[in-house]
């Protein structure tokens, strides 16, 4: 599997922009890596899919804390627990990137598709159909990273 940069860099950059305005949070971006791992590496991880000109998988990966925090931050609100709502907040925050990194592709001339996002909650959950190579982009904010 191989990615193309012209297509990692508007998830990367639709991120950044949606965490500014629906979290109010600064965004970072660290070290580009390739991993390889067929389990889940945070707390929480949004997956959703893509079809089209662009097919593939994007995950968003957070921390416990960072989910609480980032939806406290959109609701107004402090929530102490991953529970409805938050997991709603965070599946939906991974929506709007998607929607507009695919907007952004558009733009570009690439048709992608995205799924709904899917919830897995849980450190070291194992994903059949993630056995493959992929390249990470962590995004920091003073929250945590994403």
């Amino acid at each position: 599997m191989s990615v193309k940069v012209e297509f990692l860099n508007p998830f990367v950059t639709a991120a950044a922009e949606v965490l500014r305005a629906e979290a109010g949070t600064e965004v970072s971006r660290g070290p580009l890596t390739l991993e390889r791992s067929a389990t889940t590496s945070s707390d929480v991880t949004t997956l959703i899919s893509l079809v089209g000109d662009v097919e593939g998988m994007v995950l968003f990966t957070l921390s416990r804390e960072m989910c609480l925090g980032l939806v406290s931050q959109m609701m107004g609100q402090e929530f102490t627990e991953l529970d409805e709502l938050v997991q709603s907040g965070i599946g939906e925050l991974g929506n709007v990137i998607a929607g507009r990194a695919a907007t952004k592709l558009s733009q570009m001339g690439y048709n992608a598709n995205i799924s709904v996002p899917t919830l897995i909650i849980g450190q070291g959950a194992t994903i059949s159909t993630l056995d493959f190579q992929r390249l990470v982009v962590p995004l920091d904010t003073p929250l945590g990273s994403l």
